[in-house]
């Protein structure tokens, strides 16, 4: 199994920046590609952006040049830099992690996810 641990979430003011973090931990796990989605409330969880073994980035139009995602291979986590935030950002944010443990199949894992606010 492969366990997420998230990191970083808060309230910030618009403007404002916040850094989220997502550990993998487990043994004898692969991982592929990792990314970040959120949820708003009444709203459908989205992918906000991914990033995958080549490093390759992908992002949701509406954070393209705010938000920047990366990843530590050696540390087996994600991060998510946002920055410029804006009141619409507003949401739980979820890591998902592709990965294949030791024994078993190639399959997504989820963080528990993590609230920003953004509001004056």
């Amino acid at each position: 199994q492969v366990q997420l641990v998230e990191s970083g979430g808060g309230l910030v003011q618009p403007g404002g920046s916040l850094r989220l973090s997502c550990a993998a931990s487990g043994s004898g796990f692969s991982i592929y590609a990792m990314g970040w989605y959120r949820q708003a409330p009444g709203k459908q969880r989205d992918l906000v952006a991914e990033v995958d073994t080549g490093d390759r980035t992908s992002y949701k139009d509406s954070v393209l040049g705010r938000f920047t995602i990366s990843r530590d291979n050696g540390k087996s986590t994600v991060y998510l830099q946002m920055n410029s935030l804006k009141p619409e950002d507003t949401a739980v944010y979820y890591c998902c992690v592709r990965a294949k443990p030791s024994l078993g199949y190639v399959r997504d894992y989820w963080g528990q996810g993590t609230q920003v606010t953004v509001s004056s």
